[in-house]
């Protein structure tokens, strides 16, 4: 099995809560780019965000990027998968 590559770095976190949006962010420091198949995991307590607020905070996080043969597989189901989210109505006017 092939070791995959790790990096360390910071990161700002913000998370949205109010009644026209539900949203989490990050974005990563030091220039970092993500790459298909690309994990990130981000550090620290659960954030709890009351409804009606935002917030954003600072945060340390890990990259691990995928070898060769997961970023080849993501690049070729990403297109399917994608395809399965849009078959899902969040509309209220929508009876299911």
């Amino acid at each position: 099995m092939m070791k995959r590559r790790a990096l360390e770095t910071q990161c700002t976190v913000r998370v949205i809560n109010t009644f026209d949006s539900l949203e989490a962010h990050v974005e990563l420091d030091d220039g970092i780019t993500l790459e298909p198949g690309d994990e990130v995991r981000v550090h620290g307590a659960p954030i709890v965000v009351p409804y009606g607020e935002e917030l954003e905070l600072r945060r340390r996080a890990s990259v691990r990027r995928a070898g060769l043969i997961e970023r080849t597989w993501t690049r070729l189901t990403g297109n399917l998968e994608f395809m399965e989210l849009c078959e899902f109505s969040f509309s209220a006017e929508k009876k299911l």
